[in-house]
């Protein structure tokens, strides 16, 4: 059998408690390390841009209450590896099978999916931006050639890191792409 990953469904906020029992357990020795080679909790980073402009970033699961794990599952003896997995606290099973049947592994372009959004594999950790601008917002332009200027957040794309805002110019409405980093919230308005 060749090694697959498979997906253990947890209680969610338990991922990172059930990733330390399993490495524990592999470390130990109760869990044989030829059989279960990798754990993983996929996680991507994410930038948070606040209303007074300044960013932070942050680690967030790709997949809350589940738990990657590479098997080199054998035809015989697969139950005793997999019930010592049931059984850690948290852990619901192997996501589509019924405790009695053997696991079915993701497909390796699923997996292969996955591990390059959280960056483990080359293909790149794909970051995200949230944002708490909404539309209809009032901002300030904190930089650039309209610096100074006010104006209503017509759309948000969190992808590109802009905003497309809708500033008075010679008293008439014109529309302006701008970096996040380029407006606060303008709480005078």
């Amino acid at each position: 059998m060749a090694k697959s990953w498979y997906i253990i469904s947890t209680y969610v906020s338990y991922e990172k408690k059930i990733e330390r029992t399993i490495n524990l357990l592999l470390k130990t020795g109760e869990l044989d390390s030829s059989i279960v080679t990798d754990v993983k909790l996929p996680a991507q980073d994410v930038k948070i841009v606040k209303d007074d402009g300044k960013t932070t970033t942050r680690s967030e699961l790709i997949m809350p209450g589940y738990v990657m794990l590479e098997m080199d599952l054998p035809e015989l003896g697969w139950k005793d590896t997999c019930n010592k997995i049931r059984h850690v606290q948290g852990v619901s099973g192997f996501v589509g099978t019924n405790p009695n049947e053997r696991p079915r592994p993701i497909s390796n372009a699923e997996a292969k999916n996955i591990l390059q959004k959280s960056g483990d594999i080359k293909g790149g950790s794909v970051s995200r931006v949230q944002t708490t601008y909404s539309v209809g917002d009032v901002v300030k332009i904190i930089d650039g050639p309209f610096a100074s200027f006010s104006g209503k957040v017509e759309d948000i794309s969190p992808e590109k890191e802009k905003l497309r805002v809708s500033v008075q110019i010679f008293g008439r409405a014109t529309s302006v792409e701008l970096d996040l980093k380029q407006v606060i919230s303008d709480n005078n308005n």
